[in-house]
């Protein structure tokens, strides 16, 4: 049983066989967007102007082997890649690009390996997917931890609070404007830093002197 978010991918098929894109058209009839390309070039273009989570490289190409194709994805993007090859090039063909990451299939396929390949990427993509969501999410959290303690420095200093004082001032605005406590640590720093470049004006015209 499919997964919604496997359905989402996004996956691009290169392939110069209308027959294999008729096999490769029913193995993704569970997914939404799926687009076919013909050739390595028009291939390269469409991945320059979209991200795939999925490219299934069918070889030989029209105008190449298709596996430098398939090594560039894997270098450049984050997309699995799935190469499939004549039976009797397997061999050499998964010594080149394994190292890469890269998912080898023989043709003609056995009925159902296409399919089960095709879960196997996606389920990969899938915990990457995850895995790159937690990063962000750690990222976030410690920019928002950088923000809050310029806020509370900047408070302890301007204002003599002690740290749980400035802590629970940002909060306090937070609350009362309805806002983040980040945005309200930005807040903070920006109208320090307004303040100090309006006292700084003043000292260059003489105001004040």
């Amino acid at each position: 049983m499919p997964k919604s978010d496997d359905i989402l991918h996004s996956i691009l098929v290169v392939s110069s066989l209308e027959q294999f894109d008729e096999i490769a058209g029913r193995a993704l009839a569970r997914f939404r967007l799926v687009d076919y390309r013909k050739s390595a070039s028009t291939a390269r273009r469409c991945l320059l102007e979209r991200y795939y989570d999925l490219v299934i490289i069918n070889t030989p190409l029209r105008d190449e082997t298709g596996r430098a194709l398939a090594i560039d994805i894997s270098l450049e993007c984050n997309a699995g890649v799935l190469l499939v090859t004549p039976s009797e090039m397997y061999e050499n063909v998964l010594d080149e690009v394994t190292d890469y990451g890269i998912l080898v299939l023989s043709r003609p396929m056995v009925r159902g390996r296409l399919e089960n390949a095709i879960r196997y990427i996606a389920a990969v993509q899938n915990r990457v997917h995850a895995l790159e969501k937690r990063i962000l999410n750690m990222e976030e959290k410690l920019e928002e931890n950088r923000i809050m303690n310029r806020a509370k420095y900047l408070l302890m200093e301007q204002e003599h609070l002690t740290e749980d004082e400035a802590h629970r001032l940002i909060g306090k605005q937070a609350m009362n404007s309805g806002i983040s406590r980040r945005a309200a640590a930005l807040r903070i720093l920006d109208e320090a830093e307004e303040a100090n470049g309006t006292a700084k004006k003043r000292v260059g015209t003489g105001e004040g002197l």
